[in-house]
């Protein structure tokens, strides 16, 4: 979503955007970075199977203090693991076994050593207990960190974002995306009169003798850690259902209350068809358990896992902008579509490696296509992602690079979902690519996956070939050229700025008015026209993202 951000800021000309530092491509890695986006032997020696975040929140002093739970199974016999946790939060004790484990701190990674050799598969817990002053997000959620800021009435609005940045930027956790817990009770203590929302269902408030209100929910499905999420203000909030592929799934909606009145209209208009939409194109919402809530946050938006963070001000588009440059884009509220559309890929699937984060945003910058198509056609669907083309940077490869903590482009987004649309063409069959998006989520449900795993089950469920057309897309900034020529009634053609031996098909008008697929190579090829196609009427289907050069 960050990244996302980025882009959009720039298509609009927002001055904020000079300041975003991750927009400078980093060349080289230190030892921080290997450390938080390497999985060690230290981090894959155990599984993570619970968290219960405690979390005290003083907001006039910017502080926060609590401790976290940590429940997991061994993978291996070990006796030293690492956590994670930003430097400027104080590790104040680890408590395993009523005693306190000694530990070391190297940047951000906290290494704890056990009295004796914890056995592979074995159960066992420690609690990290810490405090400190957050980073302050300066400009969130684009730089991330925690969001101290107030409604128009003047009382407190405290959120947070950290994609990117990582969840141990405010609570400690095994800060890498490959290992998801699988469920997890999340205590929020807030000043009285205030309220809280967080990830999954709430299960009881608590007031505390100190003047705070304890909010206690539970996540009952896996979540990966950089949607964990709290909301703290005066909210206002109201419940609908939604009859969706497996039974009555919760909606549950959390506005300002001085906003609450043309947030339920403007809401209304737009979840419930995202809902059918999505459930349609990509499988049942993924966590009926934890239910759906849209969340409104004092920020632009964020994916937070059941918890939907909204901040676009009740606009249609992006901020009232079309991003695609088509209309279509102004028929929908961006935030509430592209936000949601990642509980299925983000959060349903999750990359093992930030460096893979095609996989959540290719695809879920793509829902806003299908959710177009599913609202206003199938050509609007097309112009709409067409349109999106002009945001493309071709700067740096899409995938990133593995093990330092590393995104790859931006590209990830519209250039990904213009790769989607591509091979959605290739398919030929949009029954055969909806029942692959949604085996997508079946078969990888609540997992964390690698490129290697979607390239190949794509590849398999389409029956393509289709290794050189995601090497193209992902891992180069070449845009593929279609070369050719009209002579008479003989049409001369072949791929140019691609990988070697490229050899994707792609539609042209070879009969006035009809698409057919021809299939070059990095070779010439010629065939024979039907009367009526010349050089002036001759076209590529533009549903393919591609560039053409008429070398005559």
């Amino acid at each position: 979503m960050k990244k996302l951000i980025y882009i959009l800021l720039a298509l609009l000309s927002i001055h904020q955007l000079g300041k975003a530092q991750l927009l400078k491509e980093k060349h080289t890695f230190s030892r921080a970075d290997t450390l938080r986006g390497t999985l060690s032997p230290l981090r894959s020696c155990y599984d993570i199977n619970y968290y219960h975040l405690d979390l005290k929140v003083d907001i006039d002093q910017k502080f926060i203090s609590g401790s976290n739970e940590f429940r997991f199974t061994a993978t291996q016999d070990f006796n030293k693991l690492q956590f994670d946790l930003f430097a400027n939060l104080k590790v104040e004790k680890v408590i395993y076994k009523n005693q306190e484990l000694p530990f070391t701190r190297e940047f951000n990674a906290i290494f704890v050593t056990f009295p004796s050799n914890i056995k592979k598969g074995s159960k066992e817990s420690f609690t990290v207990f810490y405090s400190g002053n957050p980073i302050i997000a300066k400009t969130p959620p684009w730089d991330g960190g925690f969001i101290f800021s107030k409604d128009k009435s003047g009382n407190p609005w405290v959120s947070m974002a950290c994609q990117g940045l990582g969840a141990s930027s405010w609570w400690p956790t095994k800060d890498h995306q490959s290992d998801e817990v699988d469920s997890m009770m999340i205590s929020i203590s807030v000043p009285k009169g205030l309220q809280e929302v967080s990830n999954g269902r709430l299960k009881s408030i608590v007031e505390k003798p100190d003047g705070y209100t304890q909010y206690n929910w539970f996540v009952s499905n896996p979540i990966n850690n950089y949607n964990v999420a709290l909301y703290i203000g005066k909210y206002a909030h109201w419940r609908d259902e939604f009859p969706g592929e497996k039974g009555k799934l919760s909606i549950d909606y959390w506005a300002l209350k001085e906003d609450s009145v043309k947030a339920r209209p403007h809401w209304d208009a737009d979840v419930k068809p995202m809902l059918k939409s999505f459930e349609y194109w990509f499988g049942p919402y993924p966590f009926y358990e934890d239910g759906y809530k849209l969340v409104q946050a004092p920020h632009l938006g964020m994916e937070h896992q059941s918890a939907v963070a909204y901040g676009n001000q009740f606009k249609q588009g992006y901020l009232g902008k079309d991003l695609s440059g088509s209309g279509w884009g102004l028929k929908f509220d961006f935030i509430t579509i592209h936000e949601s559309g990642h509980e299925w890929f983000g959060n349903n699937i999750t990359s093992k490696d930030i460096a893979d984060m095609w996989i959540h945003e290719s695809f879920t910058n793509y829902s806003e296509t299908l959710f177009t198509e599913s609202t206003q056609g199938k050509k609007a669907g097309s112009d709409y992602v067409i349109g999106i083309r002009k945001a493309i940077a071709n700067d740096i490869p899409i995938i990133g690079i593995y093990g330092v903590n590393h995104e790859g482009s931006g590209d990830m987004y519209y250039k990904g979902a213009n790769m989607v649309h591509t091979i959605r063409q290739l398919i030929n069959d949009d029954e055969k690519f909806r029942g692959i998006l949604r085996g997508l989520n079946k078969t990888f449900y609540h997992k964390t996956v690698t490129t290697e795993e979607i390239e190949n089950y794509i590849a398999k469920q389409s029956g393509l070939k289709l290794k050189k057309v995601f090497d193209q897309y992902l891992r180069t900034i070449m845009v593929p050229v279609l070369e050719y020529k009209i002579e008479g009634n003989k049409l001369t053609y072949r791929w140019t700025e691609t990988v070697k031996d490229f050899d994707m098909p792609v539609k042209v008008s070879l009969k006035p008015g009809q698409f057919s697929f021809i299939y070059p190579t990095t070779k010439w090829k010629t065939i024979r026209l039907t009367t009526g196609v010349n050089q002036a009427n001759f076209q590529v289907d533009p549903n393919f993202y591609i560039k053409t050069k008429n070398i005559l």
